[in-house]
């Protein structure tokens, strides 16, 4: 547990053991509210830069690859459009939605997250509804949403990601777009590692044991769930969505930064990010 990206949130937690263990929704949930909260300040500082956290307009990054939705434009029009954003975090992309013309909403499971956005709002700039919300739970009516999005936000850290299709599929109207980023199902068989040692197998592809990090008393502190490609597509289908399109950016040959696991180094092997592309039929 000697990760310094990550010391202030393992030291408040008391975080001292990590392994894999079977956790239900409301463990898993209460964990990474709790992480989320503690980390808020060390993520902030890594990669508020990166995401355009403190730009005056926000910015839509979609991944460490540097995909902008200014450039890739996967939500298609959004002017005049009603949007939720799942797990937003500090909000740097629904601000970006906002200063272009999108109506959105943004929920996220920390307080820790959400405040840091609003005290950004407080300096000026596009103005955006923030809630605290399960992403399993989605706080609203049936049909109100035009679009939905998540980059990498809540969906790798609910246990029911199935339920989250569902949910995103009951809030959105026909016809709406639903696109989310998450880290490359391939990539939990490697080490989290963004040097050599990342680059051998040892974990089961086929194993959806969950990630787990414990206090000394055995509570989880953090919890990340994998699911495979195919997992993806099915919860997808079954919430009666139509994937429309399956995205793996590219690692950009002017990017040097390392963000986590991901690197030059593994980005120039194999994909570390998957955008689904996803529509309710009309």
């Amino acid at each position: 547990m000697s990760d310094d990206r990550h010391a202030q949130a393992q030291a408040a937690l008391g975080t001292s053991a990590v392994g894999r263990a079977r956790v239900d929704s409301i463990t898993s949930m209460r964990a990474n509210r709790r992480w989320w909260d503690a980390d808020a300040s060390d993520y902030h500082r890594t990669h508020a830069e990166f995401l355009g956290v403190d730009s005056d307009r926000g910015e839509f990054v979609w991944c460490p690859e540097a995909l902008h939705e200014g450039d890739v434009h996967l939500l298609g029009d959004i002017v005049g459009k009603r949007i939720l954003e799942v797990g937003c975090g500090s909000a740097p992309c629904a601000r970006w939605l906002r200063a272009h013309g999108g109506e959105p909403v943004g929920i996220d499971i920390s307080m820790g997250m959400l405040s840091r956005g609003m005290a950004t709002m407080d300096r000026g700039g596009p103005q955006v509804p923030l809630i605290q919300a399960d992403a399993e739970a989605l706080p609203f009516a049936d049909d109100s949403f035009d679009l939905a999005c998540s980059a990498f936000g809540a969906v790798p850290f609910v246990s029911d990601s199935a339920r989250v299709m569902r949910e995103v599929a009951r809030v959105l109207r026909p016809g709406g777009r639903w696109v989310f980023a998450v880290n490359h199902p391939m990539r939990w068989i490697f080490p989290d590692d963004p040097g050599p040692n990342g680059l051998t197998a040892t974990i089961p592809y086929f194993d959806r044991t969950p990630y787990v990090e414990r206090d000394a008393a055995g509570v989880p502190t953090y919890v990340e769930h994998h699911r495979t490609m195919g997992d993806r597509i099915r919860e997808i289908v079954a919430a009666g969505l139509v994937l429309d399109d399956l995205i793996e950016p590219d690692w950009p040959e002017w990017l040097d930064r390392e963000w986590g696991q991901w690197s030059p180094l593994r980005g120039e092997l194999f994909p570390g990010t998957a955008i689904f592309l996803c529509t309710l039929p009309d």
